[in-house]
């Protein structure tokens, strides 16, 4: 059986697995456990995509997106799981992959 890629890092309960291009499903399935072990509402943003506050307008029901000034606490925090998943798996990839990644704005983009 091959060694795991990380060996030569030493595993840690405080940082992802890292991705070196090799051993995606090995990868992947430590990134599932070491988020979910995070928060498992982290897991939910990288699978479904952030979450976006919402507002109705008018009488017909419209709901647009709500402008950052008029976020409340609760929207702040939710807001706040992209970001986090994000940094989880920023930091589980390489400079290689990092340059492929750069542009996304959404922890599901990234996945």
């Amino acid at each position: 059986m091959a060694a795991s890629p990380n060996f030569e890092e030493g595993q840690s309960t405080y940082r992802p697995p890292r991705f070196n291009g090799q051993y995606y499903g090995w990868w992947k399935t430590g990134m599932h456990n070491f988020t979910m072990t995070e928060d498992s509402e982290l897991w939910d943003v990288i699978c479904d995509g952030p979450f976006i506050p919402m507002k109705t307008i008018g009488e017909t029901v419209v709901t647009v997106p709500k402008t950052r000034k008029e976020y409340n606490d609760v929207d702040r925090k939710a807001i706040e799981k992209n970001f986090q998943a994000k940094k989880i798996l920023v930091c589980g990839i390489g400079p290689d992959e990092y340059n492929r990644i750069s542009a996304c704005q959404f922890a599901k983009e990234i996945w």
